[in-house]
């Protein structure tokens, strides 16, 4: 996975400030992801969720707002209206350079954004939508002197604790909106996610969004989620939903083949990391109580986990060819570390050793000669004759 800087002219003239998160092998597809109200690009939402779809073959565009961040321009000077003109411009970046987004996504009132962007950039087949607010003039609550910004036509208000200076115009703008006539004519596959504990949008606003647009539409709970996806995990699952459901509205999807294995870190916790195999994409971490996240199993859980897929794999094989009727083949493993001296089994009676417990299940109308000789036959398996063979690991760094 890489992730590249990018610069774009707003409408305005002025620059924008964005970061492309490209996956591993050939893009399934591109998304843009706008962030929340006076957030940036390298908000926690904003980078976990971007880089969790590139693992899923998504490139994904984060951009800054006008103002914002690394972005050029006035913050003073923008508007929700200038908000969307940032998305479409976005956009018009990667149909030039890449290919245009098929996805949307906006977080907060980046999702009222996206919904009214969606309306001008019609590559797009699915818009996604994060704790964001029905109607766009939520956020004037978020003002603290919204009254003085009324009547004197500018002030500096406090946003979560930080000084913007803003133009009675921003309210302006904001009143403008039809949200209703906005989400109505989408014309696009809608996913909601909103959590039922998110105390800066509350719930509601995301049922009037599912009442206001048409079919396709889909409202997934992110339960244990806050306003801005603070836990990398919640994160994680909120682009895992996001990916299996946009999957279905794409127009091209590839899943580019890796020649033998490969394995990038995740980005979204110590030890995340991202694994492809052939055309597969899996995950791996170490559990909380070693420092992880436990968003995937622990590389010990794979390592056994193969054996136990190859195990099952050579009882079918067996089973069919010798006309044994079989039903079914359970596998439970147990990785741990143990002395040798206290393992009656073990060739070995010295230091300390990995011991692997495998307890096998075998289902159907068997004798015991059968069941006897199934139980034979997992030893034979190609992953135990290696873990049991002498194994030689050769270690380079990559030119």
């Amino acid at each position: 996975m890489r992730s590249i800087q990018i610069r774009f002219p707003a409408t305005q003239g002025h620059e924008l400030a964005a970061r492309l998160e490209v996956p591993v092998g050939e893009p399934r597809a591109y998304a843009i992801f706008a962030h929340c109200f006076t957030c940036s690009k390298d908000s926690k939402a904003s980078a976990y969720i971007a880089r969790a779809l590139a693992e899923r073959g998504i490139a994904t565009l984060r951009l800054d707002f006008t103002g914002l961040g690394q972005s050029g321009g006035e913050f003073s000077a923008s508007t929700f209206s200038s908000n969307i003109d940032d998305l479409v411009c976005a956009a018009g970046y990667l149909r030039e350079h890449y290919t245009a987004p098929q996805i949307l996504i906006g977080h907060s009132l980046g999702g009222a954004a996206t919904l009214a962007a969606a309306l001008h950039i019609p590559e797009a087949r699915a818009v996604v939508t994060i704790g964001a607010p029905y109607d766009p003039r939520h956020v004037e609550h978020l003002l603290t002197n919204a009254d003085e910004l009324r009547e004197k036509g500018e002030a500096t208000v406090d946003i979560g604790g930080r000084p913007f200076h803003v133009r009675r115009e921003f309210l302006e703008d904001l009143e403008r909106q039809d949200p209703s006539k906005t989400i109505a004519a989408l014309g696009k596959a809608l996913l909601i996610l909103h959590s039922p504990r998110d105390a800066v949008v509350p719930v509601d606003h995301a049922a009037k969004i599912f009442t206001a647009a048409k079919h396709p539409k889909s409202f997934v709970s992110l339960d244990r989620a806050d306003h801005l996806l603070s836990a990398g995990n919640e994160a994680a699952y909120a682009a895992e939903v996001l990916s299996a459901w946009a999957s279905r509205y794409l127009e091209h999807t590839h899943d580019e083949r890796i020649d033998g294995v490969r394995i990038v870190e995740a980005g979204d916790g110590k030890f995340a990391q991202t694994i492809y195999a052939g055309g597969h994409r899996l995950r791996a971490d170490e559990p909380v109580e070693l420092g992880g996240a436990d968003s995937g199993p622990s590389p010990y859980d794979l390592l056994v986990a193969a054996l136990g897929a190859c195990t099952a794999m050579t009882l079918r094989l067996y089973a069919d060819r010798k006309q044994i009727p079989l039903e079914r083949v359970i596998v439970e493993l147990k990785h741990g570390k143990v002395h040798a001296a206290d393992c009656a089994e073990c060739e070995t009676r010295e230091g300390t050793i990995d011991r692997i417990d495998r307890v096998l299940t075998v289902e159907g109308p068997l004798d015991e000669a059968q069941r006897a000789k199934l139980l034979e036959i997992a030893d034979k398996c190609p992953v135990h004759r290696t873990l049991k063979s002498e194994i030689w690991i050769s270690t380079h760094l990559a030119a």
